[in-house]
C-alpha cells in the first residue's frame, strides 16, 4: 500500500493548525500535511524578528515556506500558547480566511532547557518545573479551548495531542517528576478529548515520535542528517533513531484515513503508524523505537537496533 502521506491530494482544502511548528517534529508536521495539499497555520515563538527562550536559529517563517515548498499553503502566525488573547485572535483569523479547521496538532513545547533530570522534586529548581508544567498542558488547554469550537463545525474533524512517550512506555518514572508530568499530561488529555469530540464526529489520539533527530538533537551529537551514525558510539541506542520526517507522515496519514475515528483516545508512535499505514522514514528505513525498547533495553533480548529498522 503507498503511503497516504505520500498520494498527491489527498488534504487539497483542508485545513490544519501546527501550534508548536518551529522546528522538529512540529516542522516535520507541517511540511507532510502540507505534501498532501492542506492549507497549514504553522505557529510558535522563534520568528525571523526574534527567538524565544529555547534560543535556536529556526523559525516559523522558515516552516511556513517549507510548507508550501512541498504543495501545500503555509501560514506563519507568531503566537505565544500560554496568551489567550493571542490564541484567540489566531483562531479568529483563521476562521474569517477559511471558515473551517480539520485539524489540530498541539504540538507546543520548547522545555527541555528546564530538565533536570535524575533530581528529585524537592531540590529541582522550582520555577523551571512549573515552567515546564505551563508549556506542555496550560498552552495546549488554552489552544483546544479556542480552536475546538471551530474544528467541531464539521465532522470528521482531528486533534492530535504531540508528546514523547506513548503510555506504555510512560509508565516509566521519566527521571524528573515535572518533565514525567509534562509528558504524560497529552495522554491524558486526548483520552479527554476523544470522549468530548465523540458525539460530534471528531477524534482525539496522541502520538509520540521515537527517539527523534531533531535540530537539537544533532547539535548535542555534534552530527548532522547526513553523519547522525557517528553519534552511536556515544550513544548505542541512538542507532534506532528516526529522522522528523516519520512523525510527518503518520499525522499526515492519520489526517487522510477516513476510519481515523477507530484511532480516538490511543496512545500511538510513529514506528507502528509506519507499519499500519506502510511509509518509511526519509532513509527508507522503518524504525520501530518503542518496540526496540521493549524487547531490547527493557526485556533483554538479544538483537540489534537494525532488527528494528
Amino acid at each position: 500500500m503507498q503511503s497516504l502521506s505520500a498520494q498527491a491530494g489527498d488534504l487539497t482544502g483542508r485545513i490544519a493548525l501546527v501550534a508548536g511548528a518551529t522546528r522538529g517534529a512540529g516542522r516535520a508536521m507541517a511540511v507532510e500535511l502540507g505534501r498532501a495539499g492542506a492549507t497549514v497555520y504553522v505557529t510558535g515563538r522563534s520568528t525571523r524578528a526574534g527567538r524565544s527562550e529555547v534560543n535556536r536559529p529556526e523559525t516559523i517563517e522558515d516552516t511556513a515556506e517549507l510548507v508550501t515548498a512541498a504543495g501545500g499553503t503555509g501560514i506563519a502566525v507568531p503566537t505565544d500558547h500560554l496568551e489567550r488573547e493571542a490564541v484567540k485572535a489566531l483562531v479568529e483569523r483563521i476562521d474569517e480566511e477559511q471558515g473551517r479547521l480539520d485539524v489540530l496538532v498541539n504540538d507546543v513545547w520548547g522545555g527541555d532547557h528546564l530538565i533536570e533530570f535524575d533530581t528529585k522534586v524537592w531540590d529541582v529548581d522550582l520555577d523551571k518545573g512549573l515552567r515546564m508544567l505551563r508549556l506542555s498542558v496550560e498552552t495546549h488547554a488554552i489552544t483546544s479551548h479556542y480552536a475546538l469550537p471551530l474544528l467541531i463545525r464539521r465532522p470528521g474533524g482531528l486533534v492530535i495531542e504531540v508528546t514523547d512517550g506513548t503510555a506504555e512506555f510512560n509508565k516509566t518514572y521519566r527521571g524528573n517528576l515535572f518533565f514525567d508530568l509534562a509528558k504524560n499530561a497529552p495522554i491524558r488529555m486526548a483520552y479527554g478529548l476523544a470522549q468530548e469530540l465523540k458525539e460530534h464526529g471528531g477524534t482525539a489520539l496522541s502520538i509520540t515520535p521515537g527517539f527523534l533527530r531533531s535540530e537539537e538533537m544533532l547539535d548535542h551529537f555534534g552530527v548532522t542528517e547526513a553523519t547522525w551514525r557517528d553519534a552511536i558510539e556515544k550513544s548505542p541506542h541512538f542507532a534506532i533513531a528516526e529522522s522528523p520526517v516519520l512523525i510527518g507522515r503518520a499525522v499526515a496519514a492519520l489526517a487522510a484515513d477516513p476510519d481515523k475515528a477507530r484511532w480516538n483516545g490511543a496512545s500511538l508512535s510513529s514506528g507502528e503508524l509506519a507499519k499500519v499505514y506502510d511509509f518509511d522514514d526519509a532513509d527508507g528505513s522503518r524504525p520501530d523505537c518503542f518496540a526496540y525498547f521493549k524487547d531490547v533495553v527493557f526485556g533483554g533480548k538479544e538483537a540489534s537496533a537494525e532488527d528494528y529498522r
